[in-house]
């Protein structure tokens, strides 16, 4: 049995700062899947045949931004109204087509998630289409409905469009209240203007209103930190997630680092290290819970039930997402998918479908390729550029996993007695150093444990990957 530090962490005096030396990735994953040729008889053939899921999902992107902020490392399309104009009508059109084939029809989504880029940045007009379109996809009756986006653009009209054509949810990346240390980071507007229009917002009887915060962020002391906790919890916002600057390449705050700069305010270049963003997630938890805000992961709490996180819980369980948009990722028919950023490859093949529906073979002729019944041929979405992969195996268990450690609580019932004991070295040494409580029947992750889950997650698969155990002692 081989163990290493990256698989348990590390013995420390104080697990929460030191039991792993930084989280470097914001999910964990492991290999399983290779990239796979779809020809167009076979894509046809899957928007024919019925889902075998049993929960499932719509991920919608729209991929444009006003501003790249200093921490991100997607952003990928300046928000100019035509161009913006354009992509929505197609989408539109496609997310239509999509809604009548019989893999979208063969069973209700419980959830749907419009994130970016910026969505909120699209015109009010443009939010009732999209929700119309949405709204022709068999939603459960309680589905929610997530748009992503800012604050600052998102006025009564757009606000009012959203929720007469469906959605209920809204999640706001916020990330700071603190004006000066958001206008390090590239954002717009200042704390008093969030906290307003949050606080009007929030008034709405049945929308979720969750906001997004990041510590970690240059210029953001403790001090700052603590202060964006209290306004996150007086702002009326009734979820909040609570994420940890991560230093991917790429980004401008990356790239002044590399200049030995840091991208902080006027009045401080202070950038937290590892330690301090852990005692940060620490108080933040804290102060949440301790306040009655109900922990649902290990990043994110709400104030009552009207926030249930149903998009966030599910894909962590590996459901099936359909994707739409250009750098849209999910999957069919347990095939990972992930749509190429590419906005003019992405019109093209839009257009290449509509001259080939111009010219559409009898249904005889499609089902003769296909092996679809001629009597159900219908129009299918365009394929378009990116990366489809072969089903993981070890999805599902996976899943079991992630889920489990996200949730802060590891529930023993859907393993495999034999699985189970021989995880046990891996999961005495996550007890020995303060990351985790084993029970019987599960493992419980401290505040520690919560803080490095995703480390803990990714030691986990390379224990299994290490010390491998026969496919049949995998799950029960």
């Amino acid at each position: 049995m081989i163990l290493t530090s990256t698989m348990t962490g590390i013995a420390s005096p104080d697990p929460l700062q030191h039991a792993f030396k930084v989280k470097s990735a914001p999910h964990a994953s492991r290999s399983g899947s290779k990239p796979i040729k779809v020809d167009s008889n076979l894509w046809q053939q899957w928007w024919h045949t019925s889902t075998t899921a049993d929960k499932r999902a719509l991920y919608i992107h729209i991929p444009f931004c006003r501003k790249r902020c200093s921490f991100c490392n997607f952003f990928e399309n300046g928000a100019k109204p035509e161009r913006i104009s354009d992509y929505m009508a197609s989408l539109c059109q496609q997310l239509t087509i999509a809604a009548q084939t019989p893999l979208a029809q063969s069973r209700p989504f419980d959830t749907v998630y419009v994130g970016g880029g910026t969505p909120t940045d699209i015109k009010a007009e443009e939010i009732a289409a999209l929700g119309q379109a949405i709204q022709q996809f068999p939603l459960r009756k309680d589905a929610e409905i997530t748009l992503e986006g800012r604050l600052n653009g998102f006025d009564d009209d757009k606000w009012h469009s959203a929720l007469d054509n469906g959605f209920n949810r809204f999640s706001f990346g916020v990330q700071s209240f603190d004006t000066d240390v958001r206008r390090a980071a590239g954002r717009f507007d200042d704390k008093q203007t969030l906290l307003d229009r949050l606080q009007q917002l929030s008034q709405h009887p049945t929308a979720s209103i969750v906001i997004d915060l990041i510590f970690g962020l240059p210029g953001q002391t403790m001090d700052i930190w603590q202060q964006d906790i209290e306004a996150a919890m007086a702002c009326g916002a009734h979820g909040v997630d609570l994420y940890q600057l991560i230093g991917l390449g790429g980004t401008r705050i990356d790239k002044a680092s590399e200049k030995g700069k840091v991208l902080g305010t006027q009045a401080s270049e202070f950038q937290a290290d590892s330690q301090t963003r852990a005692n940060m997630y620490a108080f933040g938890a804290n102060r949440l819970e301790s306040k009655d805000w109900q922990r649902l992961s290990s990043c994110h709490w709400r104030r009552d039930d009207r926030e249930r996180s149903i998009y966030n819980s599910l894909a962590k369980s590996g459901i099936e997402i359909l994707p739409f948009g250009a750098g849209a990722g999910g999957s069919i028919h347990a095939h990972g998918m992930m749509n190429a950023r590419d906005l003019s490859e992405w019109h093209q093949a839009q257009k290449a479908q509509t001259k080939t529906d111009n010219n559409l073979e009898p249904a005889a002729s499609v089902q003769a390729a296909t092996q679809v019944p001629a009597e159900v041929v219908v129009q299918v979405p365009a394929q378009v550029p990116g990366m489809i992969l072969s089903p993981n195996p070890s999805a599902a268990f996976d899943a079991i996993f992630k889920r489990g450690l996200d949730s802060g609580t590891l529930s023993f019932n859907q393993l495999a007695p034999e699985l189970v004991c021989h995880l046990q070295p891996l999961f005495r040494a996550w007890q020995q150093h303060g990351l985790a409580k084993l029970e019987t029947d599960s493992l419980s992750l401290t505040l520690a444990g919560r803080f490095w889950n995703v480390n803990m997650q990714t030691g986990l698969f390379e224990f299994l990957a290490t010390n491998p155990i026969a496919e049949a002692k995998i799950a029960s």
